[in-house]
């Protein structure tokens, strides 16, 4: 049973990385169905004063979005290795961040949640790789408070004690 439970972590990053991958060749070719969704999210926005703002040469452009989906597959799978278990959290934070922002459009724009007309299919991957992400962020936490730790080390200045008063001399 122990076996199991060491692995599970493990195949749920791959079912996330999987689902992230396979976007890509939509989001990287520039395919009709990326056009449509990134297409309605910037008309969206623009209706909010930020025109541009999904576009292809927007902040959250497919392109964007798709590189933050690749690089937290790599993640993900990198962090398979236990040497590496810290990218793995990096990873499933990316994946979360994603896929709150892609649940959220489909459920509180016009995007809705079967634009493409799949059934509702790229929805229900973006849920599902949602409670991945999370769950592994859960499993993960040590690692990602590890990681939060450095990176305080790291741009954070070190306290230190108070100075000790001076003391007068002994003679005086």
């Amino acid at each position: 049973m122990s076996r199991i439970r060491t692995w599970i972590p493990h195949v749920a990053a791959i079912i996330a990385a999987l689902v992230f991958l396979d976007s890509l060749r939509f989001k990287f070719t520039n395919a009709e169905e990326t056009q449509v969704i990134f297409g309605n999210l910037d008309a969206w926005a623009a209706s909010l004063g930020a025109d541009g703002l999904f576009a292809q040469t927007g902040l959250f452009s497919q392109y964007v979005i798709g590189t933050a989906e690749l690089v937290a597959s790599a993640f993900l799978l990198i962090g398979i290795l236990p040497a590496l278990r810290r990218f793995q959290a990096i990873g499933a934070l990316i994946g979360l961040a994603v896929m709150s922002g892609a649940v959220n459009f489909h459920l509180w724009t016009s995007l809705g949640i079967d634009p493409n007309n799949d059934g509702g299919g790229l929805f229900m991957m973006a849920c599902v790789v949602w409670v991945i992400s999370l769950s592994l962020i859960v499993i993960r936490r040590h690692e990602l408070a590890a990681v939060g730790r450095g990176l305080a080390g790291t741009f954070l200045p070190a306290t230190r004690p108070a100075a000790a008063a001076p003391t007068a001399p002994a003679n005086a």
